[in-house]
């Protein structure tokens, strides 16, 4: 027969046994649950204007419903087209760039072998990353205007006879947004990569020396699939993201002249709901994008498993 001692023992501890033990723990999370609580799911009671003719003047529960008329009207809207080109055109070109442009600096910064230099190299390449689009815009389209650095430089080459209309040209915009993202966020993007690499054990490479493995060799054998997992979780937040295309990067860099190709749905949704204040159908906008970008996550977390041995959540 058991032991009433031992039973007492096995028995698991009560719910507020547990929160009591885990207080300090629990006083540090709670503050993060309760204001994501607060701004992130009690707005979303919100997203019922989508499917009502909201104004200002109306509350949310009072506004008249109209089902899905600004989901049809959105689908008929003649820029439909245009900015579903455009969001998805300039997103897949920064992740084409991007996405293995960061892995591949990564790389290079991790095989530095000098200390200082390397601390050198990831300074200068995050730095981008904290300067706000209205100053890296401003520096961008300064570059890129008639008298500036890439056309002057351009003319004293003879390249060209007479200067570039490059923020004016609709054709150029796709190049500008890709390349100027690049050189913001690829520094940025190699942290969880470098971080990664810290965890393999040197001890690989040592054996690989030993076998006579070329430092090519060393990287595609050890070095990337060390880092798969980290690889993986980028790829799917990356396509998660891919409708997320940089809002203040389009408003800085749009201009009546390449509106064609720079509008994209943030920029779209932008200025439907807080221009235009046609909230309810900037709404509707907001939860196609929304539900897309869930279908695209879904997918890459799918699409991952070819490259990691084990789902990453």
């Amino acid at each position: 027969m058991e032991d009433s001692s031992t039973t007492h023992k096995n028995k698991k501890p009560s719910f507020f046994r547990r929160f009591k033990d885990q207080a300090f723990y629990q006083a540090m999370i709670w503050p993060s649950v309760i204001l994501m609580i607060l701004f992130n799911f009690i707005p979303m009671y919100g997203l019922i204007i989508a499917f009502k003719n909201y104004t200002v003047l109306d509350t949310i529960g009072g506004a008249p419903w109209v089902g899905f008329e600004y989901f049809q009207e959105f689908f008929k809207d003649p820029l439909f087209w245009t900015v579903i080109k455009n969001t998805f055109g300039i997103a897949f070109f920064k992740m084409l760039i991007g996405f293995p442009g960061a892995i591949v600096l990564a790389v290079l910064i991790n095989e530095v072998a000098n200390l200082h230099f390397k601390k050198f190299i990831q300074t200068i390449s995050y730095l981008p990353h904290f300067l706000s689009w209205v100053i890296l815009g401003g520096m961008v389209i300064m570059w890129l205007s008639d008298t500036g650095f890439l056309n002057s430089l351009l003319m004293d080459l003879k390249v060209i006879s007479k200067p570039i209309e490059f923020m004016a040209d609709p054709n150029k915009y796709w190049a500008i947004a890709v390349l100027s993202d690049f050189w913001k966020e690829v520094g940025w993007g190699t942290i969880l990569y470098l971080a990664s690499m810290t965890a393999i054990d040197p001890s690989l490479y040592e054996a690989a020396k030993i076998d006579g493995a070329t430092k090519w060799q060393q990287i595609i054998h050890i070095t990337i699939p060390g880092i798969r997992q980290m690889i993986a979780l980028n790829l799917i937040l990356s396509i998660g993201g891919l409708l997320g295309s940089n809002l203040d990067q389009t408003l800085v860099l749009q201009n009546s002249l390449n509106y064609a190709s720079s509008e994209v749905l943030n920029s779209y949704v932008f200025k439907m709901g807080i221009k235009q204040g046609n909230f309810s159908y900037a709404t509707a906008v907001g939860i196609f994008v929304s539900v897309v970008s869930l279908i695209l996550i879904v997918l890459s977390r799918w699409g991952t498993r070819k490259i990691s041995d084990k789902s990453v959540f």
